[in-house]
């Protein structure tokens, strides 16, 4: 069983421990189960949508412990929902790059209404229009924080190996790829994909220079021993990016929302978790500029 989940993950490397002990392997069992149901990742990803949606939407209103409660458990459900579309398309080899945006997609949407329902309640409370400010702070920090993870995290995988790595695609194959798109949903949400990586790119010009360099001398393909030494250093990294991830965002989320004191999530997430960006981001340019 445990080999079998191990197969259903991206990588053992990149997973927190909470997801390893937790969220995969209900995930797993799960998607499992879901195999030759016709059921499909994008299916589990579009509900998923819904389900997470549950949590703004109760949390909009006065404190309740039942509404707090059933955000919560609304949310920790969407997750694992999160980790099934993804398993199941491991499992059954049902991919498409709309399913990758759309997976990367919801968890921003839960987010984007929980911050609407908290600069509503915090408005009501203090009685000042100044938290819908706070809430387009803290939606612009959130995205940001949530694409450097992905990005650092998918280029790790892309140190594992090219099976692993396939999802760490670069701007310039991304827009070569738009150009022969026909007209319809996947070149539609493919140009924000663009817009995103691109975003990533920019604020990793380190990274950059060392992917160049080691495309210059190796092509396409990299010796373990490289591979091997990027994957060292990152992993060093890994525990301050989870603090960026789901699993590091909910703890304080969850417990603010239990004590009626929202204004803790929002300092989390536009004081403390933008300096460790700043830092993680640092550390890991300094880290690509040292190996190249």
């Amino acid at each position: 069983m445990k080999t079998e989940i191990v197969a259903s993950l991206k990588s053992i490397e990149t997973e927190n421990y909470l997801d390893r002990v937790f969220y995969r392997p209900i995930g797993f069992k799960i998607a499992k189960a879901l195999i030759g149901t016709g059921i499909t990742p994008n299916m589990i990803t579009i509900l998923s949508l819904f389900v997470g949606s549950v949590a703004g939407v109760l949390w909009y209103f006065p404190y309740s412990l039942p509404f707090a409660l059933v955000g919560i458990l609304s949310l920790i459900v969407a997750n694992i929902m999160d980790c099934v579309d993804g398993q199941l398309a491991r499992l059954t080899g049902i991919k498409s790059e709309i399913g990758r945006i759309l997976d990367g997609f919801a968890g921003d949407f839960w987010f984007l209404l929980i911050y609407i329902a908290f600069a509503h309640r915090l408005n009501v409370q203090f009685d000042t229009w100044l938290f819908w400010l706070a809430a387009l702070l803290m939606a612009i920090s959130h995205l940001n924080q949530a694409a450097i993870t992905d990005y650092y995290k998918t280029l790790h995988l892309f140190f594992i190996s090219k099976e692993k790595g396939k999802e760490f695609e670069s701007s310039e194959r991304i827009r070569a790829r738009i150009a022969i798109m026909p007209a319809g949903v996947n070149r539609f949400f493919s140009r924000f994909y663009l817009i995103y990586t691109l975003s990533q790119e920019k604020q990793t010009p380190e990274v950059q220079k060392y992917l160049a360099a080691l495309k210059e001398k190796y092509g396409e393909d990299i010796p373990e021993d490289v591979r091997l030494a990027f994957r060292t250093k990152s992993r060093q990294l890994l525990p301050m990016i989870d603090m960026m991830t789901f699993n590091g965002l909910s703890g304080i989320l969850f417990l603010s929302v239990l004590l009626n004191a929202v204004w803790i999530y929002l300092v989390w997430v536009i004081v403390i978790l933008n300096i460790i960006n700043k830092i993680i981001r640092l550390r890991h340019e300094k880290m690509c500029k040292s190996l190249g």
